[in-house]
């Protein structure tokens, strides 16, 4: 089966950043798009960042010059650098893949067939 686990998740200070991680197993790591989405509570959830196999990112416009997603797919492991961390960042942030879309955009603003999802890893951003 494929797993997809996040990790990294903590809590900063404004200002500070993180990096989180999502080890893969069981995904064809070759193939299709990764990205990371987030999730506060009350809101809906949000795509932040995607990446396809070629490594160029897409990014939604509110994380722009903050976030970097990379992939590592030797190690089968996808990142996200978050740097200038605010207190709207603040949520449960997924890491989520699948091997069918063919569009990095269309994968962050239309996640509802994504097929591999991740557990969730908890971002909390206070003073």
């Amino acid at each position: 089966p494929v797993q997809l686990v996040e990790s990294g998740g903590g809590s900063v200070e404004p200002g500070g950043s993180l990096t989180l991680s999502c080890t893969s197993s069981g995904y064809t790591f070759s193939i299709g798009y990764m990205g990371w989405f987030r999730q506060a509570p009350g809101k809906e959830r949000e795509g932040v960042a995607a990446i396809g196999t070629d490594g160029n990112p897409t990014y939604a416009d509110s994380v722009k010059g903050r976030f970097t997603i990379t992939r590592d797919n030797a190690k089968k492991i996808l990142y996200l650098q978050i740097k200038s961390l605010k207190p709207e960042d603040t949520a449960t942030y997924y890491c989520a893949a699948d091997p069918h879309y063919g569009d990095s955009w269309y994968f962050l603003t239309q996640p509802g067939k994504i097929g591999f999802w991740g557990q969730g890893t908890q971002v909390t951003v206070s003073s």
